[in-house]
């Protein structure tokens, strides 16, 4: 980084010139700390309890944190509540990193009718089991897809709206299928909030994809 020479040559006067400490402005309070602890319990608070029912039979709980990112917890509850995340595959699921989903178009280019949400990046971790909202490289381009992490990726981190966790069903959540897109995608049968007490729906569970042939592996493309 260069300094101005202007901003150089006039630091010695503003020193010289400074008005005593009482007399400066008090310093602007510090922000409120968010709260780092995430409440795992399915019973209390069940409006902020997001439940995924995938289409491979499980049922994945997330606490959502609306102290971390108000507007987009927001944004998730009403999605929810319309039934729009209801069918909606995982477009983008990598092995060792996270499973994407939100899009109505499976094809990762599309959203809801909504605008964009302002960005509310903050510090808490991605750690495995944290659900983020995804977007472009525009900071406020997030909508209405998200990712739930496999793993821990801490360079995420404050680059991402981190909006909750998931506090039960973290093995279904391992059992997505992966690829982008998967060949035989899961789906969210069934998105609602703890609070509106949903069954779950009935599902027919998706046998396993047959395990790749040499051929295939021998062919597949990396970035």
């Amino acid at each position: 980084m260069r300094f101005s020479t202007l901003a150089l040559t006039l630091l010695p006067g503003l020193l010289l010139g400074a008005a005593p400490l009482a007399a400066q402005d008090a310093p602007a309070a510090a922000a409120p700390a968010l709260p780092v602890a995430v409440d795992t319990s399915l019973e209390s608070d069940p409006d902020n309890i997001l439940l995924l029912d995938l289409s491979n039979g499980g049922r994945v709980a997330i606490r959502l944190m609306p102290q971390w990112a108000p507007g987009h917890v927001e944004r998730i509850k009403g999605l929810a509540r319309q039934g729009f995340y209801n069918g909606v595959i995982f477009h983008r699921v990598i092995d060792g990193f996270m499973a994407q989903t939100g899009d109505p178009t499976g094809t990762g280019q599309g959203g809801s009718p909504l605008p964009d949400l302002k960005a509310e990046f903050n510090k808490m971790p991605h750690l495995r089991g944290t659900v983020s909202m995804a977007r472009t490289d525009e900071s406020d381009s997030a909508n209405s897809q998200f990712f739930i992490m496999f793993y821990p990726r801490f360079a995420l981190d404050n680059r991402y709206t981190n909006f909750g966790r998931v506090i039960a069903g973290m093995d279904h959540v391992d059992a997505i299928q992966r690829g982008e897109p998967p060949s035989a995608p899961t789906r969210i049968a069934q998105a609602s909030l703890a609070s509106d007490r949903l069954a779950p729906p009935a599902v027919t569970a998706v046998a396993p994809a047959a395990p790749a042939s040499i051929d295939q592996l021998n062919n597949s493309r990396s970035n």
